[in-house]
């Protein structure tokens, strides 16, 4: 009976070990973007004519989604117009969520992290 007994302690505190560690860590990487909308003057010029240029859309919410579409996370953009996020590396999609004010939506747009520099959403005024 004793042997049994031991042989359940073992078992449970062997369980109760490997049950509590933890899977690979993913390395996590940066990515950034700018969310603006334009144009904000009815003639568009290029360069833009001073206190013409794209705005940044504050409070703007974008989907992260993964290569299946399973949702990942949600961002919003600060007050400058800017998200982060941090992710493993991998092929993900950035969906814009429509902005009262604006018209419609900025494009979703596919990304790769590790990211090379910044992601650049572009939403529509309806200024013409």
């Amino acid at each position: 009976m004793k042997l049994s007994a031991a042989l359940l302690a073992a078992l449970v505190l062997l369980a109760a070990c490997s049950s509590g560690s933890p899977g690979p860590v993913l390395e996590e990487f940066p990515v950034r973007g700018y969310v603006h909308a334009g144009p904000t003057c009815p003639t568009v010029q290029n360069p833009p004519a001073s206190g013409c240029e794209d705005r940044p859309v504050v409070g703007a919410r974008l989907s992260i989604v993964d290569a299946s579409g399973a949702p990942v996370e949600d961002v919003t953009t600060d007050s400058e117009g800017r998200f982060s996020a941090d992710l493993p590396a991998g092929d993900y999609t950035l969906v814009p969520q429509p902005v009262e004010g604006l018209l419609g939506t900025a494009p979703a747009q596919g990304f790769t992290v590790p990211v090379a520099g910044e992601l650049d959403v572009a939403y529509d005024t309806g200024i013409r």
